[in-house]
């Protein structure tokens, strides 16, 4: 039992490693939170829903068309909620975020209304079973995928130019400015890449549980937020590492203690971080001049 519990974690955990990678890219970049990033996690599983049932796109274009839609919402928001307040207090930009979170729940819910919508699963459904652990083709590729994505973050990041501007501007916007970088340029990709990860795994969750509803992204954008926390906010590896240990613990609380207290598990371990290890299992402290 302990093994199948601990695969159904890592492909609960993945999804939220992949929320929780949003969270962290922009933090690093701006130190701002994106409370709206939930929402954004919840338009890409809409998108990608309504391009397989009404549209009958293939899933594999209707997965990627997702992450394009919600990349270009996240810059929107971005442009709209964020970068008027961007020499403003760190106060203001997280009463703008919280704003822009509600604003587009609401939205979701005058455009689509309350009820739940089926999300078909593209694949055929069939079941791997052994005398250990049982798990299903969904669930294979769901992990797969999501293992992809975070390697090919890790190359964007470790890699490429943009990558490199990313991390000089994370550690110091005004040095970076001076050597020529575009910082607009990098928030805004950060913002589209962050993005395009949440629509990835609100797809992901939506073909998982096969339901889709206007309210779904508050609680896996707080616990999101909570994996970014638990592995070190601004952290990329710690992002993925809390995301993966987040969901492990939730499967694991669920099974073992209650499935009452799903939920109340990981903000029980956000306070425990907070409290022993604010800086994450793999974040660090940073001095700052003042």
């Amino acid at each position: 039992m302990f093994l199948q519990q601990l695969i159904n974690g890592l492909v609960l955990g993945s999804t939220y490693a992949l929320i929780a990678l949003g969270y962290t890219m922009v933090y690093g970049i701006i130190e701002l939170i994106n409370f709206a990033h939930g929402e954004i996690y919840m338009f890409g599983a809409f998108v990608g829903m309504y391009l397989v049932t009404v549209f009958k796109v293939p899933f594999v274009i209707a997965f990627l068309l997702a992450m394009v839609l919600a990349s270009l919402l996240g810059v929107t928001v971005e442009f709209l909620a964020y970068r008027p307040l961007r020499r403003s207090s760190r106060l203001a930009a997280l009463i703008s975020a919280i704003g822009a979170s509600i604003f587009l729940q609401n939205l979701a819910l005058l455009v689509m209304g309350p009820r739940p919508y089926t999300f078909p699963s593209p694949f055929t459904p069939k079941v791997y079973k052994t005398s250990l652990v049982t798990i299903s083709r969904v669930e294979i590729i769901i992990l797969v995928i999501s293992f992809l994505l975070m390697i090919g973050l890790t190359f964007l990041i470790q890699k490429t130019k943009i990558g490199k501007a990313m991390r000089a501007t994370a550690q110091d916007k005004d040095a970076a400015s001076l050597m020529g970088i575009n910082i607009d340029l990098v928030i805004t990709v950060t913002f589209a890449v962050g993005s395009a990860l949440g629509a990835a795994a609100g797809v992901m969750v939506g073909i998982y549980f096969r339901t889709v509803t206007p309210m779904m992204g508050l609680m896996p954008g707080l616990k999101g937020f909570v994996a970014a926390v638990l592995g070190g906010i601004g952290s990329i590896p710690g992002a993925m590492l809390g995301g993966l240990l987040l969901g492990i613990a939730e499967v694991m609380g669920a099974a073992y203690i209650s499935s009452q207290y799903r939920d109340a598990i990981a903000f029980a371990i956000l306070i425990i971080v907070l409290l022993f290890k604010p800086a994450g299992l793999i974040g660090r402290f940073m001095q700052e001049k003042v």
